[in-house]
């Protein structure tokens, strides 16, 4: 994804991917590309929605689609295709004998987007389980869910990433849907009592001498968790807290370096870029030198995020400058190609650990600012 360096880049503090990286990441993206299509469009593997969708394509996927870069000859994907039923027009027909999830998103009006899954978001949150430093996150460790429950992946996902390095998960009951349209009818002081019920059922879990060393939950959770903590006289570190892998779209390094400071006591903080299509985006190391920069990176070639032009989504800006997120997923399970997120923020160069474009600043996309809620995030 060639780009020339913009002005507004600052030279970078952190280690950039080699050339030679970056070229083989780019050749493991076109076959995992070219994989995808030849599964998620033949007719004995595919999903009856693409199968029926490739009758009205001016090309074959199976024969020209050779490269990532090839697939801007789809048209632009409609979010509308994945609200409502059936939803097993999802299912490829080679995983459709396999117990299938299914996870939503949004949903606070109208008919939420759902996403089909059998193993990607257990795959997701393993992959992401080894960018986890052992001495933070220790294998074995109970972890506490302080976050959406529901029709939401990641409860499971959390559970399952505790599952996986050999802990148990505590989770609390929590409806973001609820808190949002108490946010949109204005009623703070119910917002305040639910999110103080949310936070009560952590503390009582956190107190009962379960012995958990590992959380995740958002921004603004935590630090509601935190004060509430320090008002009881502890604080996250003393009530053993060692790791917290948090996501939502409140980081901003000027929270990170408050939350490092004041909220943690110690406890180590990874932030993390995510969502039911996309799957999980790890963060490079977030450091002082780096001006506590938060850049996400892709768990390429499953996902990728391009930052885009505002005006021309299949133009990539230059590095530093500033765009809307285009999606694509690229697994088994799911393929959406160009769709554009909700969602904001600058292109950033390759990373050592991960070699490719990662992007940081996120925040809402500046047109749908003004009607999208946050809520707990």
């Amino acid at each position: 994804m060639p780009g020339a360096a913009s002005a507004q880049e600052k030279p970078p503090v952190f280690e950039v991917a080699s050339d030679e990286a970056v070229k083989q990441a780019r050749a493991n993206l076109d076959a995992q590309t070219v994989e995808m299509m030849a599964w998620h469009f033949h007719e004995s593997t595919g999903c009856p929605f693409w199968l029926e969708y490739a009758k009205s394509l001016p090309f074959n996927p199976l024969t020209d689609v050779k490269c990532f870069d090839d697939l801007k000859k789809f048209p632009p994907f409609e979010d509308e295709w994945l609200r409502g039923g059936p939803v097993r027009r999802w299912v490829p027909k080679g995983l459709a004998d396999q117990p299938i999830y299914v996870f939503e998103t949004g949903g606070t009006t109208g008919v939420p987007k759902s996403r089909v899954n059998s193993r990607d978001f257990r795959t997701d949150y393993e992959m992401f389980s080894d960018t986890l430093p052992e001495k933070y996150f220790p294998r074995g460790a109970n972890w506490l869910m302080l976050g959406p429950s529901g029709p939401r992946r990641l409860r499971l996902s959390i559970e399952h990433l505790a599952q996986h390095r050999g802990g148990i998960c505590f989770c609390v009951d929590l409806d973001p849907r609820w808190v949002i349209k108490l946010i949109q009818k204005g009623w703070m002081e119910h917002l305040e009592a639910y999110k103080q019920h949310c936070i009560d059922q952590a503390i009582t879990v956190l107190e009962a001498g379960h012995e958990i060393r590992c959380m995740f939950t958002t921004p603004k959770l935590l630090e509601s968790l935190a004060l509430a903590l320090e008002k009881k006289g502890t604080t996250l570190g003393k009530v053993g807290i060692t790791g917290i892998f948090s996501g939502g779209t409140e980081f901003t390094p000027q929270w990170t370096r408050f939350a490092v400071e004041e909220l943690l006591d110690g406890a180590f903080m990874t932030p993390t870029y995510g969502n039911t299509l996309m799957g999980l985006a790890a963060s490079r190391p977030v450091t002082p030198a780096d001006g506590y920069t938060i850049a996400y990176y892709a768990p390429q070639p499953r996902a990728v995020i391009e930052v885009v032009d505002f005006d021309d989504p299949d133009r990539v800006v230059p590095y530093g400058g500033t765009g809307r997120v285009r999606l694509t997923t690229l697994t088994k399970e799911t393929f959406i190609p160009g769709f554009l997120e909700r969602d904001e923020g600058e292109r950033e160069r390759p990373y050592a650990k991960y070699p490719w474009d990662g992007i940081s600043g996120v925040r809402p996309f500046r047109k749908l600012a003004a009607t999208t809620t946050v809520g707990v995030y």
